[in-house]
Protein backbone atom coordinates (compact mmCIF):
# COMPACT_ATOMS: atom_id res chain seq x y z
CA UNK A 1 0.00 0.00 0.00
CA UNK A 2 1.68 3.05 -0.93
CA UNK A 3 0.61 6.54 -2.34
CA UNK A 4 3.50 6.45 -5.29
CA UNK A 5 2.88 7.82 -6.43
CA UNK A 6 12.49 -10.98 -35.31
CA UNK A 7 9.88 -13.78 -36.97
CA UNK A 8 6.04 -14.16 -36.42
CA UNK A 9 4.57 -17.41 -36.19
CA UNK A 10 0.36 -17.96 -37.29
CA UNK A 11 -0.93 -18.64 -33.77
CA UNK A 12 -3.67 -21.69 -34.32
CA UNK A 13 -6.87 -21.89 -31.87
CA UNK A 14 -6.64 -25.43 -29.69
CA UNK A 15 -8.71 -27.64 -31.46
CA UNK A 16 -11.59 -29.97 -30.04
CA UNK A 17 -9.74 -32.83 -30.72
CA UNK A 18 -6.61 -31.38 -28.60
CA UNK A 19 -8.41 -30.72 -25.58
CA UNK A 20 -10.33 -33.84 -25.52
CA UNK A 21 -6.56 -35.04 -25.80
CA UNK A 22 -5.25 -33.18 -23.11
CA UNK A 23 -7.82 -34.72 -20.97
CA UNK A 24 -10.28 -31.54 -20.64
CA UNK A 25 -11.40 -29.79 -17.61
CA UNK A 26 -8.66 -29.89 -14.74
CA UNK A 27 -9.26 -26.74 -12.97
CA UNK A 28 -10.47 -26.48 -9.54
CA UNK A 29 -10.88 -22.40 -9.59
CA UNK A 30 -10.53 -20.83 -5.97
CA UNK A 31 -10.66 -18.17 -6.49
CA UNK A 32 -2.95 -0.94 -25.34
CA UNK A 33 -1.41 0.90 -27.61
CA UNK A 34 1.87 2.27 -27.91
CA UNK A 35 2.39 5.34 -25.24
CA UNK A 36 0.18 3.96 -22.56
CA UNK A 37 -2.99 5.21 -24.16
CA UNK A 38 -5.79 2.73 -24.77
CA UNK A 39 -8.42 2.18 -27.57
CA UNK A 40 -11.95 0.89 -26.46
CA UNK A 41 -13.80 -0.37 -29.43
CA UNK A 42 -17.24 -1.83 -30.29
CA UNK A 43 -17.31 -4.22 -32.86
CA UNK A 44 -17.62 -1.28 -35.40
CA UNK A 45 -14.16 -0.26 -34.52
CA UNK A 46 -14.79 3.03 -33.14
CA UNK A 47 -13.80 4.26 -30.19
CA UNK A 48 -16.27 4.13 -27.09
CA UNK A 49 -15.66 6.81 -24.36
CA UNK A 50 -17.84 5.49 -22.24
CA UNK A 51 -16.40 2.13 -21.86
CA UNK A 52 -17.28 1.17 -18.31
CA UNK A 53 -20.98 1.36 -19.10
CA UNK A 54 -20.74 0.00 -22.32
CA UNK A 55 -18.55 -3.08 -21.83
CA UNK A 56 -16.50 -2.21 -24.25
CA UNK A 57 -13.70 -4.33 -26.00
CA UNK A 58 -10.10 -3.22 -25.06
CA UNK A 59 -7.90 -3.67 -27.84
CA UNK A 60 -5.57 -6.66 -27.21
CA UNK A 61 -2.40 -5.64 -29.79
CA UNK A 62 -0.08 -2.73 -29.06
CA UNK A 63 3.65 -2.02 -28.21
CA UNK A 64 2.43 -2.63 -24.69
CA UNK A 65 0.09 -5.34 -22.86
CA UNK A 66 -3.05 -4.13 -21.93
CA UNK A 67 -3.47 -4.50 -18.43
CA UNK A 68 -0.89 -2.17 -17.11
CA UNK A 69 -1.85 1.23 -18.19
CA UNK A 70 -5.11 1.07 -19.41
CA UNK A 71 -8.07 1.91 -17.41
CA UNK A 72 -8.52 0.16 -14.36
CA UNK A 73 -11.85 -2.37 -14.44
CA UNK A 74 -13.60 -3.00 -11.46
CA UNK A 75 -13.03 -7.04 -10.56
CA UNK A 76 -9.85 -8.67 -10.93
CA UNK A 77 -8.60 -12.99 -11.54
CA UNK A 78 -5.17 -13.34 -10.84
CA UNK A 79 -3.32 -16.77 -11.34
CA UNK A 80 0.10 -18.10 -10.89
CA UNK A 81 1.22 -21.14 -12.66
CA UNK A 82 3.73 -23.70 -12.06
CA UNK A 83 4.73 -25.34 -15.57
CA UNK A 84 4.56 -29.43 -15.55
CA UNK A 85 6.38 -30.05 -18.64
CA UNK A 86 9.94 -29.51 -20.04
CA UNK A 87 8.97 -30.06 -23.85
CA UNK A 88 9.84 -26.61 -25.11
CA UNK A 89 7.71 -27.03 -28.34
CA UNK A 90 4.68 -27.97 -26.45
CA UNK A 91 5.20 -24.96 -24.04
CA UNK A 92 5.64 -22.40 -26.90
CA UNK A 93 2.49 -23.83 -28.42
CA UNK A 94 0.82 -23.49 -25.31
CA UNK A 95 1.63 -19.85 -25.34
CA UNK A 96 0.58 -19.68 -29.52
CA UNK A 97 -2.78 -20.99 -28.16
CA UNK A 98 -3.21 -19.04 -25.36
CA UNK A 99 -2.73 -15.78 -27.27
CA UNK A 100 -5.44 -16.44 -29.67
CA UNK A 101 -7.96 -17.79 -26.58
CA UNK A 102 -6.67 -13.91 -25.23
CA UNK A 103 -7.23 -12.21 -28.58
CA UNK A 104 -10.97 -14.07 -28.47
CA UNK A 105 -11.82 -13.46 -25.23
CA UNK A 106 -10.78 -10.18 -25.09
CA UNK A 107 -13.51 -9.02 -28.14
CA UNK A 108 -16.01 -11.12 -26.11
CA UNK A 109 -16.02 -14.25 -28.56
CA UNK A 110 -15.82 -17.42 -27.42
CA UNK A 111 -12.96 -19.95 -27.35
CA UNK A 112 -12.61 -22.13 -30.35
CA UNK A 113 -15.43 -22.98 -31.81
CA UNK A 114 -17.69 -22.36 -29.02
CA UNK A 115 -19.21 -23.57 -25.65
CA UNK A 116 -21.69 -25.50 -27.39
CA UNK A 117 -22.86 -27.19 -31.02
CA UNK A 118 -20.05 -29.52 -31.48
CA UNK A 119 -19.22 -33.28 -31.38
CA UNK A 120 -20.96 -34.66 -27.98
CA UNK A 121 -17.80 -37.19 -27.90
CA UNK A 122 -15.50 -34.10 -27.79
CA UNK A 123 -15.50 -31.43 -24.86
CA UNK A 124 -16.45 -28.54 -26.59
CA UNK A 125 -13.89 -25.73 -26.96
CA UNK A 126 -15.01 -23.24 -24.39
CA UNK A 127 -16.47 -23.27 -21.03
CA UNK A 128 -19.33 -21.45 -21.71
CA UNK A 129 -20.41 -19.52 -18.12
CA UNK A 130 -19.31 -16.19 -20.39
CA UNK A 131 -21.80 -17.15 -23.31
CA UNK A 132 -23.84 -13.70 -23.70
CA UNK A 133 -21.89 -11.39 -21.63
CA UNK A 134 -20.34 -8.11 -22.96
CA UNK A 135 -16.34 -8.11 -23.43
CA UNK A 136 -16.42 -5.72 -19.78
CA UNK A 137 -13.18 -3.84 -21.32
CA UNK A 138 -11.14 -7.47 -20.16
CA UNK A 139 -7.76 -7.45 -20.15
CA UNK A 140 -5.37 -10.34 -19.59
CA UNK A 141 -1.70 -9.73 -19.15
CA UNK A 142 0.83 -12.71 -19.07
CA UNK A 143 4.51 -12.59 -17.20
CA UNK A 144 7.35 -14.91 -16.33
CA UNK A 145 8.88 -15.57 -13.19
CA UNK A 146 12.44 -16.16 -12.40
CA UNK A 147 11.96 -19.76 -11.38
CA UNK A 148 10.73 -20.10 -15.26
CA UNK A 149 14.52 -19.41 -16.09
CA UNK A 150 16.18 -21.49 -13.24
CA UNK A 151 14.24 -24.85 -14.01
CA UNK A 152 13.79 -24.76 -17.35
CA UNK A 153 16.52 -22.51 -18.94
CA UNK A 154 18.00 -25.38 -20.95
CA UNK A 155 15.07 -27.25 -21.58
CA UNK A 156 13.24 -24.25 -23.70
CA UNK A 157 16.57 -23.02 -24.65
CA UNK A 158 16.27 -19.34 -22.52
CA UNK A 159 19.87 -20.13 -20.57
CA UNK A 160 20.93 -16.42 -20.08
CA UNK A 161 17.96 -14.43 -21.08
CA UNK A 162 17.27 -13.92 -17.46
CA UNK A 163 16.65 -10.06 -17.01
CA UNK A 164 19.48 -8.61 -14.72
CA UNK A 165 16.08 -6.17 -12.71
CA UNK A 166 14.29 -10.01 -12.78
CA UNK A 167 15.65 -10.18 -8.84
CA UNK A 168 14.13 -12.63 -6.28
CA UNK A 169 12.80 -10.22 -4.11
CA UNK A 170 14.17 -10.06 -0.53
CA UNK A 171 12.98 -10.90 3.02
CA UNK A 172 11.17 -7.61 4.33
CA UNK A 173 10.96 -6.78 7.67
CA UNK A 174 7.43 -8.25 8.94
CA UNK A 175 7.26 -10.33 5.87
CA UNK A 176 4.60 -13.39 7.09
CA UNK A 177 5.02 -15.17 3.36
CA UNK A 178 2.53 -18.35 2.42
CA UNK A 179 4.69 -19.88 0.43
CA UNK A 180 1.78 -21.00 -0.74
CA UNK A 181 0.54 -18.52 -2.36
CA UNK A 182 4.31 -17.06 -3.44
CA UNK A 183 6.13 -17.36 -6.74
CA UNK A 184 5.10 -19.03 -9.96
CA UNK A 185 6.68 -19.73 -13.24
CA UNK A 186 4.36 -17.50 -15.00
CA UNK A 187 1.13 -15.84 -14.31
CA UNK A 188 -1.91 -14.35 -16.07
CA UNK A 189 -3.56 -11.45 -14.26
CA UNK A 190 -7.13 -10.75 -15.66
CA UNK A 191 -8.97 -7.79 -15.28
CA UNK A 192 -12.57 -6.96 -16.06
CA UNK A 193 -15.72 -4.79 -14.91
CA UNK A 194 -17.65 -8.23 -14.48
CA UNK A 195 -16.58 -10.97 -12.46
CA UNK A 196 -17.40 -13.59 -13.99
CA UNK A 197 -15.80 -12.13 -17.51
CA UNK A 198 -12.39 -12.56 -15.67
CA UNK A 199 -13.10 -15.94 -14.20
CA UNK A 200 -13.99 -17.66 -17.22
CA UNK A 201 -10.71 -16.11 -19.11
CA UNK A 202 -8.28 -18.06 -16.43
CA UNK A 203 -10.81 -21.31 -16.28
CA UNK A 204 -9.82 -21.52 -19.96
CA UNK A 205 -6.43 -20.43 -20.29
CA UNK A 206 -5.59 -23.02 -17.64
CA UNK A 207 -7.92 -25.80 -19.51
CA UNK A 208 -6.21 -25.08 -22.29
CA UNK A 209 -2.58 -25.22 -20.89
CA UNK A 210 -3.75 -28.52 -19.45
CA UNK A 211 -0.36 -31.11 -18.62
CA UNK A 212 1.59 -28.21 -19.69
CA UNK A 213 0.78 -25.97 -16.93
CA UNK A 214 -0.86 -25.98 -13.14
CA UNK A 215 -2.28 -23.54 -11.50
CA UNK A 216 0.09 -22.78 -8.31
CA UNK A 217 -2.05 -20.12 -6.55
CA UNK A 218 -4.68 -17.72 -7.46
CA UNK A 219 -6.61 -14.60 -5.97
CA UNK A 220 -9.80 -12.70 -6.75
CA UNK A 221 -10.19 -9.02 -6.23
CA UNK A 222 -12.90 -6.82 -5.98
CA UNK A 223 -13.25 -3.02 -5.75
CA UNK A 224 -9.99 -1.24 -7.16
CA UNK A 225 -7.85 0.24 -5.29
CA UNK A 226 -5.92 2.45 -7.51
CA UNK A 227 -6.86 4.51 -10.73
CA UNK A 228 -4.78 5.34 -14.10
CA UNK A 229 -7.49 7.28 -14.85
CA UNK A 230 -7.02 10.63 -12.60
CA UNK A 231 -9.44 12.62 -13.38
CA UNK A 232 -12.55 10.07 -11.73
CA UNK A 233 -13.17 9.57 -8.09
CA UNK A 234 -10.46 7.57 -6.23
CA UNK A 235 -10.97 4.53 -4.85
CA UNK A 236 -10.97 3.53 -1.58
CA UNK A 237 -9.24 0.27 0.15
CA UNK A 238 -10.63 -1.61 3.14
CA UNK A 239 -9.69 0.92 5.63
CA UNK A 240 -11.80 3.17 4.48
CA UNK A 241 -9.08 5.61 2.82
CA UNK A 242 -8.47 7.16 -0.45
CA UNK A 243 -5.48 4.69 -2.27
CA UNK A 244 -3.87 5.59 -4.88
CA UNK A 245 -3.87 9.76 -5.31
CA UNK A 246 -0.80 10.09 -7.16
CA UNK A 247 -0.80 7.12 -9.15
CA UNK A 248 0.27 7.20 -12.69
CA UNK A 249 -2.26 8.29 -15.28
CA UNK A 250 -2.35 5.89 -18.42
CA UNK A 251 -2.46 8.57 -20.73
CA UNK A 252 0.55 10.44 -18.83
CA UNK A 253 3.03 8.96 -21.54
CA UNK A 254 6.19 10.70 -20.17
CA UNK A 255 5.92 9.24 -16.84
CA UNK A 256 4.97 5.80 -18.03
CA UNK A 257 8.11 5.50 -20.51
CA UNK A 258 10.01 6.91 -17.59
CA UNK A 259 9.02 5.02 -14.62
CA UNK A 260 6.87 1.65 -16.22
CA UNK A 261 8.08 1.00 -19.55
CA UNK A 262 11.61 -1.20 -20.09
CA UNK A 263 13.75 1.26 -22.55
CA UNK A 264 15.85 -0.48 -25.48
CA UNK A 265 18.80 0.34 -23.25
CA UNK A 266 17.54 -1.39 -20.45
CA UNK A 267 18.20 -4.97 -21.74
CA UNK A 268 17.77 -7.49 -22.49
CA UNK A 269 15.72 -6.90 -26.10
CA UNK A 270 13.39 -9.06 -25.32
CA UNK A 271 11.90 -7.12 -22.61
CA UNK A 272 12.14 -3.81 -24.69
CA UNK A 273 8.26 -2.23 -24.24
CA UNK A 274 7.77 -4.57 -21.21
CA UNK A 275 7.27 -3.92 -17.55
CA UNK A 276 8.30 -5.60 -14.17
CA UNK A 277 5.18 -6.65 -11.81
CA UNK A 278 5.49 -7.05 -8.02
CA UNK A 279 2.52 -8.82 -6.67
CA UNK A 280 2.21 -8.70 -2.94
CA UNK A 281 -0.96 -10.50 -1.25
CA UNK A 282 -1.47 -7.90 2.27
CA UNK A 283 -3.58 -9.49 4.84
CA UNK A 284 -5.47 -6.34 7.10
CA UNK A 285 -6.32 -6.66 10.38
CA UNK A 286 -9.77 -4.84 10.08
CA UNK A 287 -10.50 -5.51 13.68
CA UNK A 288 -7.65 -3.81 15.39
CA UNK A 289 -7.71 -1.14 12.60
CA UNK A 290 -11.95 -0.78 13.55
CA UNK A 291 -11.61 -0.05 16.90
CA UNK A 292 -8.40 2.87 16.31
CA UNK A 293 -9.60 6.21 16.63
CA UNK A 294 -10.53 8.53 13.91
CA UNK A 295 -7.66 10.39 14.58
CA UNK A 296 -5.09 7.91 15.04
CA UNK A 297 -6.51 6.60 11.40
CA UNK A 298 -5.57 9.48 9.95
CA UNK A 299 -2.28 10.16 11.59
CA UNK A 300 -1.19 6.55 10.36
CA UNK A 301 -2.12 7.73 6.61
CA UNK A 302 -0.80 11.35 6.72
CA UNK A 303 -4.51 12.01 5.13
CA UNK A 304 -7.93 13.16 6.38
CA UNK A 305 -10.44 10.22 5.76
CA UNK A 306 -13.52 12.13 4.37
CA UNK A 307 -11.81 14.20 1.34
CA UNK A 308 -8.50 12.51 1.15
CA UNK A 309 -6.75 15.88 1.57
CA UNK A 310 -3.24 15.52 3.07
CA UNK A 311 -2.93 16.59 6.24
CA UNK A 312 -2.91 20.58 6.96
CA UNK A 313 -4.44 20.94 3.54
CA UNK A 314 -8.16 21.21 2.10
CA UNK A 315 -8.30 18.86 -1.24
CA UNK A 316 -7.48 15.57 -1.81
CA UNK A 317 -4.75 16.88 -5.03
CA UNK A 318 -3.17 19.12 -2.63
CA UNK A 319 0.14 19.23 -2.95
CA UNK A 320 1.45 17.35 0.29
CA UNK A 321 3.57 19.52 2.86
CA UNK A 322 5.20 16.42 4.21
CA UNK A 323 6.96 18.03 7.49
CA UNK A 324 3.05 18.50 8.45
CA UNK A 325 2.67 14.65 8.43
CA UNK A 326 4.35 12.60 11.23
CA UNK A 327 7.45 10.82 10.97
CA UNK A 328 6.11 7.37 10.36
CA UNK A 329 2.91 8.72 8.26
CA UNK A 330 2.58 6.10 5.46
CA UNK A 331 2.16 9.04 2.66
CA UNK A 332 5.22 10.72 4.13
CA UNK A 333 7.37 7.66 3.71
CA UNK A 334 5.62 6.74 0.22
CA UNK A 335 6.11 10.27 -0.72
CA UNK A 336 8.65 10.45 -4.02
CA UNK A 337 10.06 13.21 -2.51
CA UNK A 338 11.01 10.76 0.46
CA UNK A 339 12.26 8.27 -1.73
CA UNK A 340 14.78 9.92 -4.33
CA UNK A 341 11.84 10.11 -6.81
CA UNK A 342 10.60 6.67 -7.04
CA UNK A 343 7.23 6.01 -8.55
CA UNK A 344 5.50 3.17 -9.38
CA UNK A 345 2.10 2.69 -11.02
CA UNK A 346 -0.70 0.90 -8.80
CA UNK A 347 -3.47 -1.43 -9.65
CA UNK A 348 -4.45 -3.02 -6.22
CA UNK A 349 -7.62 -4.45 -5.69
CA UNK A 350 -9.68 -5.48 -2.20
CA UNK A 351 -9.98 -9.07 -1.24
CA UNK A 352 -11.94 -11.28 1.50
CA UNK A 353 -11.39 -14.87 1.57
CA UNK A 354 -14.00 -15.64 4.41
CA UNK A 355 -12.14 -15.78 7.63
CA UNK A 356 -9.31 -17.57 9.58
CA UNK A 357 -10.84 -19.76 11.93
CA UNK A 358 -10.30 -17.45 14.71
CA UNK A 359 -13.27 -14.94 13.97
CA UNK A 360 -11.45 -12.42 11.65
CA UNK A 361 -11.89 -11.96 7.96
CA UNK A 362 -9.20 -12.82 6.27
CA UNK A 363 -9.19 -9.56 4.10
CA UNK A 364 -7.11 -7.16 2.41
CA UNK A 365 -5.42 -5.43 -0.22
CA UNK A 366 -4.34 -7.99 -3.55
CA UNK A 367 -1.06 -4.73 -4.35
CA UNK A 368 -0.47 -5.31 -8.15
CA UNK A 369 2.64 -2.38 -9.09
CA UNK A 370 4.16 -2.17 -12.03
CA UNK A 371 7.76 -0.65 -12.94
CA UNK A 372 10.34 0.11 -15.05
CA UNK A 373 13.28 -1.67 -12.52
CA UNK A 374 12.12 -3.48 -9.19
CA UNK A 375 15.23 -2.44 -7.50
CA UNK A 376 14.70 0.87 -8.36
CA UNK A 377 11.32 0.59 -7.84
CA UNK A 378 9.52 -1.62 -5.28
CA UNK A 379 12.55 -3.16 -3.28
CA UNK A 380 14.04 0.42 -2.00
CA UNK A 381 10.43 1.37 -1.68
CA UNK A 382 8.89 -1.42 0.49
CA UNK A 383 12.59 -1.32 2.30
CA UNK A 384 11.65 1.69 3.72
CA UNK A 385 8.19 1.08 4.22
CA UNK A 386 8.46 -2.05 5.98
CA UNK A 387 11.41 -0.23 8.49
CA UNK A 388 9.57 2.61 9.42
CA UNK A 389 5.50 2.74 8.37
CA UNK A 390 3.34 3.02 11.27
CA UNK A 391 0.60 1.27 9.04
CA UNK A 392 2.89 -2.31 10.06
CA UNK A 393 0.93 -2.10 12.82
CA UNK A 394 -2.48 -2.94 11.05
CA UNK A 395 -1.05 -5.15 8.20
CA UNK A 396 1.07 -7.80 7.15
CA UNK A 397 2.48 -9.07 3.67
CA UNK A 398 1.75 -12.84 3.45
CA UNK A 399 2.14 -13.66 -0.20
CA UNK A 400 4.63 -12.39 -2.50
CA UNK A 401 5.56 -12.99 -6.61
CA UNK A 402 7.51 -10.65 -9.23
CA UNK A 403 7.07 -11.81 -12.75
CA UNK A 404 8.16 -9.80 -16.06
CA UNK A 405 6.00 -8.73 -18.32
CA UNK A 406 7.24 -8.83 -21.86
CA UNK A 407 5.86 -6.31 -24.65
CA UNK A 408 2.78 -6.69 -26.06
CA UNK A 409 1.20 -8.82 -28.98
CA UNK A 410 1.97 -6.37 -32.14
CA UNK A 411 -0.66 -8.32 -34.63
CA UNK A 412 -2.86 -11.39 -35.47
CA UNK A 413 0.65 -13.13 -36.27
CA UNK A 414 2.09 -12.53 -33.03
CA UNK A 415 1.99 -13.97 -29.76
CA UNK A 416 2.80 -13.81 -26.25
CA UNK A 417 6.72 -14.06 -25.54
CA UNK A 418 7.73 -14.59 -28.90
CA UNK A 419 10.62 -11.79 -28.61
CA UNK A 420 11.81 -14.52 -25.40
CA UNK A 421 11.25 -17.83 -27.08
CA UNK A 422 11.91 -16.77 -30.92
CA UNK A 423 15.39 -18.02 -31.90
CA UNK A 424 16.18 -14.70 -33.68
CA UNK A 425 15.45 -12.83 -30.42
Amino acid sequence: MTDTDSSTTTAKAPTRRALLGWGGAGLALGAAAAGGTVAMSRAGGDVDPAAAESGAAVEFHGAHQAGIATPVQDRLHFASFDVTTRDRAAFVQMLKDWTEAARRMTAGKPVGEGAYGGPAEAPPDDTGEALGLKPSRLTLTIGFGPSLFEKYGEAFGIEGKRPAALVDLPKFPGDNLDKNRSGGDLCVQACADDPQVAVHAIRNLARIGFGKVAIRWSQLGFGKTSSTTPEAQTPRNLMGFKDGTRNIAGTDTARLKKFVWVDDKDGPAWMTGGSYLVARRIRMNIETWDRTSLQEQEDVFGRTKGTGAPIGKAHEHDEPFLKAMKPDAHVRLAHPDSNGGITILRRGYSFTDGTDGLGRLDAGLFFLAYQRDPRKGFIPLQRRLAAHDALNEYIQHVGSAIFAIPPGVRDARDWWGRTLFSEEA
